[in-house]
């Protein structure tokens, strides 16, 4: 090739660029944003389309409003806030008796912010099930990455995350159980990817 087409080319793949560029920053669609609201504030956060299942059954007990009502029962400062246990709802509901299946991605870590599904340990569930209900926050702004590759990430907080730090401040007993109920509400919202990506800062390469 000679150095005119050569120089041409080059000037039309770098005027390419930016739209690509572009593209990649302005999803198309919508997701589903929620939105936790407790005493202490209101959390965003995305789910995962990589664990949809994880997925599917966060956002079915959301809008049957299962999740409202219940509490954040185990917090632990410097780690993490756990919730959506429906039997820490007033009047002492039944729990959920089933378990979702792992989806356990390598790309998917334990960073500040991010939803996964609570279980019980490997001894009594090999298969790394999540519980139907519960859910964890983390809160340790450096990660938890001790917890990697072991428990379903399926979501992470866009907004709110001073909120995580208030809840896992709060007094609570030698159980991790916080002194005053921590109660929350759970909505689901259709919004627009791009508007997401815009205005919570959101990578979706990465969704």
């Amino acid at each position: 090739m000679d150095p005119l087409r050569k120089t041409t080319l080059l000037l039309f793949l770098l005027a390419l660029w930016p739209l690509t560029s572009f593209a990649q920053k302005a999803p198309k669609g919508k997701d589903q944003l929620v939105t936790i609201s407790t005493p202490m504030g209101d959390m965003k956060l995305i789910l995962f389309d990589n664990t949809p299942r994880h997925k599917e059954n966060f956002l079915k007990l959301a809008r049957e409003g299962a999740y409202n009502g219940t509490t954040f029962h185990r917090v632990v400062d410097g780690f993490m806030i756990q919730g959506g246990d429906l039997k820490t709802k007033e009047g002492n509901p039944a729990g959920i008796d089933y378990s979702v299946p792992a989806e356990i991605l390598p790309k998917y870590k334990h960073k500040r912010g991010a939803v996964a599904g609570a279980r019980l340990g490997d001894h009594v569930n090999p298969q790394r099930a999540s519980s139907g209900s519960q859910f964890y926050i983390v809160e340790n702004h450096h990660g938890t990455p001790q917890l990697d590759e072991a428990y379903s990430v399926f979501g992470q907080v866009v907004d709110g995350l001073d909120v995580i730090d208030k809840i896992a401040e709060q007094p609570k007993d030698g159980r991790d159980r916080p002194l005053s109920d921590i109660r929350m509400t759970v909505k689901v919202e259709e919004v627009k990817k791009k508007k997401i990506a815009k205005k919570y800062g959101y990578d979706y390469s990465q969704h």
